[in-house]
């Protein structure tokens, strides 16, 4: 939920992200999804991608919904 709001927040594409990150889109949605967990070194590729803290990717968001 972390990484789909945070890539939407910068109206950033999962096809972007994943091009940034060295990944291929089909993981990244698979992320996002849940459908896969990703290891410490993926969320550092994505992180980076998105120019925030890896543990922001890991936080709870307060939002409902």
């Amino acid at each position: 939920m972390n990484l789909r709001r945070k890539r939407h927040d910068q109206k950033m594409t999962q096809e972007e992200l994943a091009e940034r990150a060295d990944l291929s889109a089909r993981y990244v949605g698979a992320i996002e999804r849940g459908d896969v967990s990703a290891s410490v070194t993926v969320l550092g590729q994505i992180a980076d991608a998105l120019g925030v803290e890896p543990g922001d990717l890991l936080r709870r968001s307060g939002r409902k919904g």
